[in-house]
């Protein structure tokens, strides 16, 4: 939609809902507001705002006032425009498919709906549009004032479905750079829950932003509706309580700065508490800050993750070390913005030193969580699709108390180790919000959460050596791209040898076997891989002189002190 006559201008003041006081041309104006919203936010003075002039010259306001600026966007805030931009958007074909009829302000029982349509297919729809100016931080919010007569029509929908039609609730978001939508329960709870109602019931919901220039709108691409979980907002007191009286004693909670929430929460993915305790205690001595990771050699890096496995988890972090060192004067970032712009950082990490350090109202959402999440909403979705993890993170993001942040996230996380349990039946005897979870209502405690069935690793036989010489044994380094890339290893070659075909093996690189000694068979999982090894320790006369492979030849004591062998070889580590 394109708008005529259009002239920037500097907002003043609002008297009352239906009229501005705007400097237009250094002049100041009486300008009719077609938004009878509160709009606090972007009607302040001094903010840029778009005016067009009045179709009739009688009227006593010569200007509409129809858009404001919001930073470096514009924000439309015609209430009339919602209406036309969905007229042309689905006449040009978008939403529905063979449209015969598009007819506006249609009765239905006691509500004037905004829309109905049918489609050659016989399909009768009735549509409410709901222009949304309201937005903080990415969210846009409907209503910004309490109003009945939405309420009503939503309830209306719903009888609409009952008898047969279908029913939608389109809500124009007249701005960009919005990542959901959701209605306002601050200003009225009860929108929220008619919504909730309408979609239980079948109505539809859908949200779309716009591209916006000052004159002009168009409809954008869809933004996902979130509602808000009474479940979730009702349970928020007693986990925060829970947790606080409850939590494990770990040591990574006794000293909650940036940095150790980082270090404990990296080493935490894919690894348990019980093993990570030693880890980062011995971390935190020897590298007690950013700058002394930023700092560490390589050897030395791997050497004190040795045996946690993932070794590009602290690659990655070293990297983000030199990047607040560079970005940030070696201050760890306090925004959630700016953590997340972190090496190696996702949304979960991001939302744990948020919350846990700073305080900050962003969710942490991990496998714990989801597990959590999926049986007290009820959730039949697969939690391992990204879609529905950042469904659940938008949910959270409306229901983290701002003064408890920590506390809720770490609850949440908590519950789902201790209480909430995966791969048999979780404690919900003594869960502390066991009255608010649909599954333990339904019976479905161990059918929820669903995920999908993993690929099958692919399965490498290798055979695994430990070449003596006295004192002395043969590692070498891996390559600096890959599986372990960049650690020491025992030497190994692919397939499952035979003794006879590892004495031959040994020969060939140089050595001259005097005894043979088989280590046995292990297996070693790795994320897409398995490894299912064969061992023999190989004693060998004059190592370090004739061997013609590129290896070191260093003491066991070193290889303990000074060299990172992966966990893979645990199982032959006594042979050195």
């Amino acid at each position: 939609m394109k708008y005529k006559e259009i002239e920037i201008g500097t907002f003043l003041e609002r008297p009352n809902r239906f009229i501005a006081y705007v400097e237009i041309q250094g002049k100041k104006e009486t300008v009719h507001v077609k938004n009878t919203g509160r709009c606090r936010e972007l009607f302040y003075p001094g903010a840029p705002v778009y005016v067009q002039k009045a179709e009739n010259p009688e009227r006593k306001t010569a200007w509409d006032l129809i858009a404001v600026e919001k930073g470096d966007q514009i924000v439309n805030v015609d209430s009339q425009v919602p209406n036309q931009v969905v007229r042309e958007w689905i006449a040009s074909g978008h939403l529905f498919q063979n449209v015969s009829e598009i007819r506006p302000e249609t009765v239905y029982g006691n509500s004037r709906f905004d829309f109905y349509v049918e489609t050659g297919e016989g399909r009768r729809i009735f549509l409410e549009i709901k222009g949304v100016t309201l937005e903080e931080d990415g969210i846009a919010a409907f209503p910004d004032a309490p109003s009945d007569r939405a309420v009503k029509h939503v309830n209306e929908l719903i009888r609409a479905v009952e008898e047969g039609y279908e029913a939608y609730v389109l809500f124009v978001i007249q701005m960009k750079r919005v990542r959901f939508l959701t209605p306002n329960t601050k200003t009225h709870p009860a929108f929220a829950e008619a919504l909730q109602r309408a979609k239980e019931k079948g109505v539809h919901l859908l949200a779309y932003d716009c591209r916006v220039k000052k004159d002009a709108i168009t409809i954008g691409k869809e933004i996902p509706v979130v509602l808000p979980e009474v479940r979730l907002k009702q349970l928020a007191a007693p986990l925060v309580e829970w947790f606080r009286k409850e939590k494990r004693d770990l040591p990574w909670r006794k000293d909650t700065t940036a940095y150790r929430v980082w270090v404990s929460e990296i080493m935490l993915q894919q690894t348990r508490v019980e093993a990570v305790k030693p880890y980062y205690n011995r971390f935190m001595k020897e590298l007690p800050d950013v700058k002394a990771l930023a700092g560490a050699g390589e050897d030395r890096l791997l050497k004190l993750w040795e045996g946690l496995g993932y070794y590009n988890r602290i690659r990655n972090m070293q990297k983000a070390a030199v990047q607040i060192e560079e970005e940030y004067g070696g201050k760890f970032p306090e925004r959630y913005e700016d953590i997340l712009r972190l090496t190696g950082i996702g949304s979960y990490t991001a939302g744990a030193i948020a919350s846990f350090a700073y305080g900050i109202p962003k969710p942490a959402v991990d496998g714990n969580v989801l597990r959590v999440l999926a049986r007290i909403l009820g959730i039949w979705d697969d939690v391992l699709k990204a879609e529905t993890k950042a469904g659940m993170e938008q949910l959270l993001e409306l229901v983290i108390p701002p003064d408890a942040a920590s506390d809720f996230n770490q609850g949440l996380i908590e519950l789902g180790a201790v209480i909430c349990l995966p791969n048999g039946e979780p404690k919900c005897s003594v869960c502390p919000v066991r009255d608010f979870c649909r599954a333990r209502e339904e019976g479905w405690q161990e059918e929820i959460p669903i995920r999908r069935k993993q690929k099958s690793r692919r399965i490498e036989h290798r055979t695994i050596f430990v070449f003596r010489d006295g004192g002395m044994v043969a590692i070498r380094k891996r390559p600096a791209k890959g599986l372990l890339a960049g650690m020491y290893e025992l030497p190994s070659v692919e397939g499952t040898l035979s003794q006879e075909e590892a004495v031959a093996y040994a020969k060939s690189i140089g050595l001259l076997p005097v005894r043979i000694v088989p280590m046995g068979e292990a297996r070693h999982v790795f994320s897409h891989i398995e490894w299912q090894m064969t061992g023999y320790a190989v004693y060998v006369d004059e190592l370090e002189k004739s061997c013609t492979e590129p290896m070191l030849f260093i003491s066991p004591r070193e290889i303990q002190d000074a060299y990172p062998i992966p966990s893979a070889f645990e199982a032959y580590r006594k042979y050195l």
